[in-house]
């Protein structure tokens, strides 16, 4: 277990540290804007710079954004995800701080891709092992548990606010580079962990009464259980049926590894759901 939150610090803090190269190296300089809260607290701190005698960091401004966020996931969706969350959130304001920013190229085109590919690799890595960037995952996470409305939509919007209104302050070229970043780390987050918003797991198992109790001490889900039988060896299996979010992928598969690791797991995409998706 020590071993293991050892290995997610890590990964959270290489997170961090991307992100961090990829607002200072690259989209800062280029005035190319990020996605979510970062991306808010990005076009705060220029606002702020061009326009009122105050000035304030990308970094401060991340962290400021992201406390009631903190707050609210830590009394909804619960300690651990919430903790590595901060950590992340603290981190990248630590670098953000630390690292000097510096225009590694004068392309804008350049600074949009490899900004892009580097703060998603660092995401994407965050998220595979449980946690998140804060901000709008954290926002997600709640509402996915609170509704079963879709959360692309508020990603979608929030984004849309920060292509919007740099159209407007910085012209309509830096918005369309932010368009071009936005698609970038989408495929690069893709590519190392799935950004669709609702997966369903097939899970085959010889364990499935102390594989359900140990799932529910986990996630808040329901299971649909059906018999099941090997079709070479012949043996009386069960396959349980659970539709999760994204975010709850990592829990998952560490329970099925605790309790079960011969499980047969298959994971696939889903489109959409009728029914009550929460466990009451």
């Amino acid at each position: 277990m020590i071993w293991l939150h050892t290995k997610k610090l890590f990964i959270v803090l290489i997170g961090a540290l991307l992100n961090a190269m990829a607002m200072n190296f690259f989209l800062i300089p280029a005035n190319v804007y990020a996605s979510g809260f970062t991306g808010i607290a990005q076009l705060l701190s220029s606002i702020l710079h061009e326009f009122t005698p105050f000035e304030l960091s990308t970094g401060i401004l991340l962290f400021l954004l992201n406390v009631p966020v903190i707050i609210l996931g830590w009394k909804k969706v619960g300690r651990s995800f919430t903790i590595y969350s901060f950590i992340s959130v603290l981190l990248s304001t630590l670098f953000l701080e630390l690292l000097p920013i510096i225009h590694v190229s004068q392309d804008i085109l350049l600074n949009a891709v490899f900004g892009g590919v580097i703060a998603a690799v660092g995401v994407g890595l965050t998220l595979k092992w449980g946690a998140s960037t804060g901000g709008m995952d954290i926002v997600a996470m709640i509402l996915s548990r609170t509704n079963d409305r879709p959360v692309g939509t508020y990603f979608f919007t929030l984004n849309s606010i920060i292509i919007i209104t740099a159209g407007f302050i910085y012209g309509w070229e830096k918005a369309l580079y932010t368009l071009v970043q936005l698609y970038v780390s989408t495929r690069v987050i893709d590519a190392i962990h799935t950004r669709h918003e609702k997966l369903t797991a097939m899970i085959v198992t010889k364990k499935a009464n102390e594989l359900k109790k140990a799932i529910h001490s986990k996630l808040t889900r329901g299971i649909t259980m059906v018999p099941a039988k090997g079709g070479y060896t012949e043996e009386e299996k069960d396959m349980m049926f659970i539709v999760i979010t994204r975010y709850e992928l990592f829990d998952l598969q560490r329970v099925i590894n605790d309790v079960d690791p011969h499980a047969f797991t298959n994971i696939v995409e889903t489109s959409g759901i009728l029914g009550f998706f929460r466990k009451d």
